[in-house]
């Protein structure tokens, strides 16, 4: 093993080639599959990747278990470039940890996903970075000593400093770089999933070269790293493909509309269950109900666990409960979008106690039928872990095309039911002007 990565020409035995839909062959030496091999790496299988994006893009049911494979295999093929560019800078330990780190860099994730990482649902709620760290610090979970075994006692410290971003661990210096392939405006993480999404969902968005932009990198003066010039267009074609995939998969609003559905169904459940009014499976229990979740009962829950609630809920007397479990389980009767460009949410409040005595006037359950979702997302963000090329400049300052998405996205959705959606957006229109609002930006 050099710098961290295999270099062997052929595998033994107990090292394992993965065969994966976007990277075709993942290595994955003897060692690093003993980690692969507990319980709580396993359980990435049955997490989604995209929660519920499937509703709209019915192939999205790919899982964190792959996005983490790919996550190591981009780490290790990164830190091989980085080692022909400069022989011998980056230790072979740490090289070795920094795999390890993309490769675990999810392994905290709730069921779901980020959707279900909120209070609404968990009783014992930390975000899936904390909870990551629980299982990897744990005496009683698999991964935690199965990663010790692997990197011994002294090196599991550091990766805990890695993955904390941490600049020295025990008065070793960290090297900026290697915190950067883990965690930046341009790691690991972000660009397996851009591409695996793209995949998985078939949006026709265009793409960018990950073979370029990893040539491209180099370790910079201050230690961080940087990009070379002929590198840009690269960059700039990542920076575009993620614009896109917000824009067109992540805040689609039938995929906004269906994670609204699932969260309050299971914060509904939550309040039923506390009232004793629905009994709920020992899993969902922990869940929703144990306000002392230990790690390792943390580890053993799956979107399968919510999944298989939905008939016996669907076919409860609670009116929202039931009539989220339908939507969920049948695709039907979903409520509509306002079909209004540029909301924002100052708009939305400005206009909700009309848009909710209009729908309960239209016979309508308020509370339940009205449903706002906000679309926020920060543009890009030049010096604040921006992307740097070789003279030290921000690629914003060399291109006019990541210039323009610099600017945030804060935008809002309402639905309502579709018979009175027209007399929503009427209303709506009436009272914010929003055509009106969006020029103002720019005058």
């Amino acid at each position: 093993m050099s710098g961290g990565r295999v270099v062997a020409t052929m595998t033994s035995p107990m090292d394992r080639v993965i065969r994966d839909e976007v990277h075709r062959d993942v290595l994955v030496p003897a060692s690093h599959a003993t980690i692969l091999d507990t319980r709580e790496f396993q359980r990435l299988r049955y997490v989604r990747q995209l929660a519920t994006c499937e509703y709209v893009f019915p192939s999205a049911t790919h899982t964190r278990f792959a996005h983490s494979l790919g996550a190591y295999h981009l780490a290790g093929r990164l830190l091989d470039a980085l080692e022909v560019a400069h022989p011998g800078v980056i230790d072979a330990d740490d090289g070795e940890l920094v795999r390890l780190a993309a490769l675990l860099h999810d392994v905290g994730h709730p069921p779901f996903s980020h959707l279900l990482e909120t209070p609404e649902v968990f009783a014992t709620f930390r975000s899936h970075e904390a909870w990551g760290k629980e299982l990897l610090v744990s005496e009683r979970t698999e991964i935690g000593p199965a990663v010790r075994a692997v990197v011994g006692e002294a090196r599991f410290g550091r990766l805990l400093a890695l993955f904390e971003g941490e600049a020295e661990h025990e008065g070793r210096p960290i090297p900026k770089a290697l915190k950067e392939v883990v965690s930046s405006q341009l790691d690991v993480d972000r660009m397996d999933y851009l591409v695996r999404d793209q995949a998985n969902t078939g949006a026709q968005i265009g793409g960018f070269d990950i073979d370029r932009v990893l040539r491209a990198l180099r370790m910079a003066p201050e230690g961080g790293l940087h990009a070379k010039q002929w590198g840009l267009p690269a960059i700039e074609a990542y920076l575009v493909t993620r614009y896109h995939m917000y824009l067109q998969v992540y805040f689609h609003k039938v995929n906004m509309l269906t994670q609204t559905y699932l969260v309050r169904m299971l914060s509904r459940a939550r309040a039923l269950a506390n009232a004793g009014q629905l009994a709920l499976s020992s899993d969902l229990e922990a869940m929703l109900l144990d306000d002392a979740l230990v790690p390792e009962r943390y580890a053993s829950l799956h979107d399968a666990h919510v999944l298989v609630a939905l008939p016996e809920w669907a076919a409860h007397g609670d009116e929202a409960l039931r009539s989220d479990a339908v939507r969920l389980l049948s695709r039907r009767d979903y409520h509509k979008s306002l079909r209004i460009r540029d909301l924002t949410r100052s708009m939305v409040a400005e206009v909700e106690e009309e848009l909710r005595t209009l729908v309960a006037d239209a016979g309508f359950d308020a509370s339940l039928d009205v449903i706002t979702a906000a679309v926020r997302k920060r543009g890009y963000l030049p010096y604040e872990q921006g992307i740097l090329l070789e003279d030290g400049r921000d690629v914003a300052e060399h291109s006019p095309i990541v210039r323009a998405l610099t600017l945030a996205a804060d935008r809002a959705l309402i639905f309502v039911p579709a018979d009175v959606r027209d007399a929503a957006e009427a209303l709506v229109r009436d009272r914010v002007k929003p055509e009106q609002a969006s020029l103002d930006r720019f005058m």
